[in-house]
């Protein structure tokens, strides 16, 4: 937006901070959220405090530190995209980076861009109000400190939540137990333990492989089997990160129209009608290239067409018996009754080869659900498996979670968990009614986590801070949505994800793995492409027609001094 003239009016101009406040905008998060929504403030002349419970910045990539921990989407492009100096200047060692790489890159950026003067770690928000009067927001953290700021942005991450599982006698372990999200700064020794995995989503398959080469006994506890394809992982060249430097800002640019912020250099066309020998090559090059986007793109109308998904899922359901020996195994470890990309397709490395190890046991869940937990080990029926350490890869409490951990309270003392109890809603993810000022990064009815959620992040912090700066200019002191629109939002949200094949899985995109989490599928599912034009479009016609804003600064402003 261009630069003009600051319309006050009781508002602080530029850089200035409203009715006392600590900063014009507070941050909860230091993650890739976090950091770029410091740096893109800073850049415009508005003060800043980001606010992060962790001991460094990271985010998701501070406490995801289990083995195997690595991102799903490739390293040159799960990066920032805002610098071209930073991108030629970094060098990523593998086509998927591990935890520490990102972790190594994050701290890299707030160091380069003098980020860490705006953060303050150690710190967790407990509650955040809306003042009416002052028209800010006060954020309070569990060491009783509080930060009061005009806007306030939720960077809280989408997959940043533990879901701790509800077992009966998990107090009662007298060995060792660890949720992947929290896994200890200095690792877990398993060598010549006996060790227990629940969980085989993402986490778990990307942790099982690691931990089986580790520990002497492994038992992996599964209730869902779930679709995984090889990543393929590889480290990078010179010649190759070469190449991609001299077309980056290419590259880049198809990123941020492409559906899933993934990069491609072809558009695909329908499956329907194609031969099902021409599928199969098709599916057999993408198994060979490694990651998601070769086989969920293979054809356009994979996530839409029943048929056509099948010849997929069938595929990787013989991938999966060709891989594992044990015939009793590869049936228990092959799903069925869901379409393959409903829930998230896993990227693996040996995943389906590691249950071929002489250490290594599966235990169906479906078959013999846990009954409990006892001083030592696990029951399952008349099973009691005995281990040392329990390892809880049971996900997060996706999307909403972080958010409504806080309290948060809005206009007339307005409890966003309340709002939220019959269904996580927010116009175009990133208001709800009754909260001004106050911003979500990939919320509720965003893309939030259908891609590359890079391209998500970036998108959403720019047109959050685009917002702010030209709300200050023009002299407007609130932004919210209304009940209405978040309900109009929601159900197009709903009506999008009815024409595709997600809903006829039972995934966390739509809050099933959290017990009485109300159901409603969360992310918006057309693409990045359409969602990216329906917020600037919003941000083009001054915001009003999706939002409320108001240019009187209070209505008791006569009251303040």
């Amino acid at each position: 937006m261009k630069e003009s003239a600051v319309h006050t009016g009781g508002m602080a101009g530029r850089g200035g901070k409203q009715g006392g406040a600590d900063a014009d905008v507070a941050v909860v998060g230091a993650g890739f959220a976090g950091l770029y929504l410091a740096h893109r403030a800073t850049t415009l002349g508005l003060t800043v405090v980001v606010l992060e419970a962790g001991e460094s910045v990271g985010g998701t990539w501070y406490w995801n530190r289990y083995p195997g921990a690595r991102c799903d989407v490739e390293s040159i492009d799960y990066s920032y995209s805002f610098s071209e100096e930073l991108q030629q200047e970094w060098r990523w060692t593998e086509r998927y980076a591990s935890q520490p790489e990102i972790l190594r890159y994050l701290n890299h950026v707030a160091d380069r861009f003098d980020l860490r003067r705006h953060i303050r770690l150690n710190t967790r928000v407990t509650a955040a109000r809306f003042d009416e009067d002052a028209l800010t927001w006060t954020l309070t953290t569990d060491t009783d400190e509080t930060v009061t700021a005009a806007f306030c942005v939720m960077a809280t991450g989408g997959l940043s939540v533990p879901n701790r599982p509800d077992l009966p006698g998990l107090d009662d372990f007298r060995g060792e137990w660890y949720h992947t999200a929290r896994w200890p700064a200095g690792g877990v020794d398993l060598r010549g333990r006996r060790v227990a995995v629940v969980g085989t989503g993402s986490t778990g398959i990307q942790a099982i492989p690691m931990i089986a080469r580790e520990a002497d006994h492994l038992i992996v506890l599964q209730r869902t089997p779930n679709f995984s394809v090889p990543a393929r992982n590889r480290p990078l060249s010179e010649a190759e990160l070469a190449k991609v430097k001299a077309t980056y800002a290419r590259r880049r640019a198809r990123g941020r129209i492409a559906p899933s912020g993934v990069p491609s250099d072809r558009e695909p066309s329908p499956g329907r009608g194609v031969p099902p020998e021409r599928r199969r090559q098709a599916y057999e090059a993408g198994w060979a290239e490694g990651g998601a986007s070769p086989l969920l793109r293979a054809y356009s109308d994979m996530l839409v067409d029943e048929e056509v998904n099948a010849s997929l899922a069938d595929f990787v359901r013989d991938k999966i018996g060709e891989i594992v020996d044990d015939p009793a195994t590869a049936a228990a470890l092959t799903p069925y009754g869901y379409p393959l990309g409903a829930k998230r397709l896993c990227l693996d490395t040996d995943y389906f080869a590691t249950y071929n190890r002489p250490n290594v046991e599966l235990v169906d869940l479906r078959k013999t659900p846990i009954e409990r937990i006892t001083e030592t080990g696990i029951q399952t029926g008349d099973t009691l498996y005995e281990t040392d350490v329990i390892v809880f890869a049971t996900g997060f409490d996706a999307i909403s979670g972080a958010v409504t951990a806080i309290d948060v309270r809005g206009r007339a003392d307005r409890s966003l968990r309340d709002y939220w109890r019959t269904g996580p809603r927010a116009t175009l993810g990133l208001m709800a009614a009754g909260f001004p000022n106050l911003f979500l990064v990939n919320g509720p009815g965003s893309p939030a986590v259908l891609g590359n959620v890079l391209a998500f992040i970036e998108h959403h912090v720019e047109w959050i801070i685009d917002c702010i700066d030209s709300l200050r200019r023009d002299g407007i002191h609130t932004i919210e949505s209304s009940e209405d629109s978040d309900e109009r939002w929601a159900v197009q949200v709903d009506e999008i994800a009815a024409a595709t094949l997600y809903p006829k899985a039972e995934s966390w995109f739509a809050g099933a793995n959290v017990p009485g989490k109300p159901r409603r599928f969360l992310p918006y599912a057309a693409g990045l492409h359409t969602y990216r034009a329906r917020c600037d479009d919003s941000a083009a016609r001054g915001y009003g027609a999706d939002f409320v804003l108001d240019h009187a600064l209070s209505k008791h402003a006569e009251k303040r001094p």
